[in-house]
């Protein structure tokens, strides 16, 4: 007992006053659940434990002065129950307290080392922890049967998560998935056939695309995880919201957990062991396998490696290996030397696996050679005027032809209105059944013939004149290519090599070679091809199967004359009009749009 303690109840003592007993309640659930259950914030269990504590002080004629409550935490020690260390200052501040009531021991102390320490503070300074529950009085037999009851609390505490932990590990052994879902998941319930349910783990169709272009876009070995977090963000990832946070940005620290967590693949483990799950995977092998790589060259030696970032990454490509029938990206190496000068180099990233032997170049020496190749892209003035000329001549005739076409599919709807209308007014008359049977069957003939006419009729609106403009803008952006590219600044080239370009092939002192995108490559291929060649009067034939096609830059066989190219943009099911929709005008061109161009394998969640 303290002196102060001591002191008040003398100085009552002398006063002949008696002095009445204080209280605190403590009262606590452990999980939020408890909480929020009934129209009362506080649920139902604090109010039951509130009036069951009021009446325990009532019955030791104590007044209640204070309350403490712990409302929602779960913990198996005292340390981490705010509100409980809180009172516990609290109490010995006060140093008159001569009761701490609780509904019961186990809402307390889930240990019977805690309570023991916990009970002997407390006495020091005149105060006992009072059950509303079980209460013996003070004593040695009551200290004896409270020291039991918290060593029975204590077991029950561990046998109960023991046992939760069996059933949480022979649910990840069958494949199951124990805990919050991952971001790109859902935490579900579903009914099985008996009726009972089953938590289980669903694909998040809103998040789950996001974390697909996250594994993709990383394994381009172009992004770092902060820039990684931002374009998502901008994208529009968020978390999924909680009872107590809202949705937010993805953070890094959780990007790069994200990124080596092999739950992805489709595993689930427990105590470091490993089990086929039962989810659907989001991410490839291949992928996974590549993002582990760069993530360790990143964190070796405990140093996160840089990525510089160059306008020309994702666009260079190692000539030597594709002459080889490989792919070998290039990328960018720092170095410097012993008087502290740092020189950039571009290289190809297979010498790192030592299946290519290519040279170091200078940036800046790359980015000489890639202005000096636009002038090889350029069209010829004459190749210009003749296909402007051309182009105005194919719209021209194809427009009369549509007219005339239109004109006969009308007449012939017209006149096929006209027969059913002369049938159905015979079949009004007394006919016989044979007559009947034969006006039914020709009105048939009349609904298939209009159905094929009226779908004739819908595509003759779809001209050459919107595939003609879209020629029209490639002349005009490839006739003065490198005075075009010399003029845009960093971003601006970063977005033209993309539009115009899949791969510009280095080796070693040289672009060798580069691969256009459609149209350009076609039209480059009409371009080397002969003058007699670059008009028809009619659509081209396929070749022959043994007559070699010519070829764009890309691969791809082009047509052998304008109009065909001009159909082909028309009825290709994936047009290439899309690639120059980012480029807004010619003269010049204005970059304004924020974007990033991802590879192949890595296409924005719609």
């Amino acid at each position: 007992m303290s002196d102060t303690t001591l002191n008040r109840k003398v100085a009552a003592s002398a006063a002949g006053v008696k002095r009445r007993k204080r209280a605190v309640l403590y009262l606590r659930v452990s999980t939020p659940g408890q909480v929020h259950t009934d129209y009362d914030p506080e649920g139902i269990s604090i109010p039951a434990q509130r009036v069951a504590g009021e009446r325990k002080g009532q019955q030791l004629d104590a007044e209640v002065v204070n309350e403490f409550v712990e409302p929602g935490r779960s913990a198996t020690n005292i340390d981490k129950r705010p509100a409980f260390q809180e009172m516990i200052a609290w109490v010995k501040a006060q140093g008159d307290i001569d009761y701490v009531i609780v509904y019961h021991f186990n809402r307390v102390f889930r240990n019977s080392v805690d309570a023991g320490i916990v009970k002997r503070d407390l006495k020091k300074v005149g105060t006992r922890i009072v059950s509303t529950v079980i209460d013996m009085g003070e004593g040695p037999e009551s200290e004896l049967i409270e020291t039991i009851l918290h060593a029975v609390d204590q077991y029950q505490s561990q046998a109960s998560g023991a046992d939760i932990k069996y059933k949480m590990s022979q649910k990840v052994k069958n494949g199951g998935s124990v805990g919050r879902a991952r971001l790109g998941y859902l935490n579900v319930r579903e009914t099985n056939p008996n009726g009972g349910e089953i938590r289980t783990i669903a694909v998040d169709p809103e998040r789950a695309p996001f974390v697909q272009l996250a594994f993709e876009l990383y394994a381009t070995n172009n992004w770092t995880q902060a820039d990684l977090v931002q374009e998502l963000s901008d994208r529009g990832l968020r978390t999924r919201a909680t009872a107590k946070t809202p949705a937010q940005e993805v953070s890094i620290s959780k990007m790069s957990e994200m990124l080596r967590d092999r739950y992805y693949l489709g595993y689930v483990s427990i105590a470091a062991e490993e089990y086929q799950g039962r989810h659907e995977p989001l991410i490839a092998p291949e992928v996974f396998d590549q993002v582990q790589a760069i993530l360790a060259t990143r964190t070796a030696a405990q140093e996160r490696q840089r990525v510089h970032h160059h306008y020309l990454k994702g666009s260079l490509f190692c000539g030597r290996c594709h002459r080889a029938g490989r792919r070998g990206r290039i990328i960018i190496q720092r170095a410097v030397n012993r008087r502290g000068q740092v020189y950039m180099y571009f290289f190809c990233r297979n010498r790192q696996n030592g299946t290519c032997d290519s040279r170091y170049v200078s940036i800046a020496h790359v980015e000489d050679l890639v202005e000096e190749h636009y002038a090889t892209i350029e069209f010829a003035s004459d190749f210009v005027a003749t296909t402007r000329a051309q182009l105005a001549e194919i719209v021209s005739e194809q427009k009369a032809s549509t007219r005339l076409l239109h004109q006969q599919l009308t007449t012939q709807l017209n006149a096929l209105d006209t027969q059913e209308t002369n049938l159905l007014d015979l079949g009004l008359t007394d006919l016989t059944s044979s007559a009947k049977v034969k006006i039914k069957t020709k009105l048939h003939e009349i609904e298939e013939q209009r159905a094929r006419l009226t779908e004739r009729l819908q595509h003759t609106g779809k001209d050459l004149a919107e595939a003609a403009e879209l020629v029209e803008a490639c002349l005009a952006l490839l006739g003065n290519a490198q005075a075009l590219y010399l003029r845009c600044d960093d971003e601006q080239r970063r977005m033209l090599n993309q539009a115009l370009f899949t791969s510009l092939y280095l080796e070693d002192d040289e672009i060798t070679s580069s691969d256009l995108i459609a149209p350009f490559a076609q039209l480059h291929a009409l371009q080397a091809a002969p003058a007699d060649t670059q008009r028809a009067t009619s659509a081209p034939q396929p070749p022959n199967a043994n007559q070699a096609a010519p070829h764009g830059g890309s691969g791809l066989i082009v047509p052998y004359n304008l109009e065909g190219l001009l159909q082909g943009i028309v009825l290709a099911p994936c047009s290439s009009k899309p690639s120059m929709v980012e480029l807004r005008g010619i003269e010049p061109l204005t970059f304004s749009m924020r974007t990033r161009r991802a590879t192949n394998c890595a296409t924005a969640p719609c």
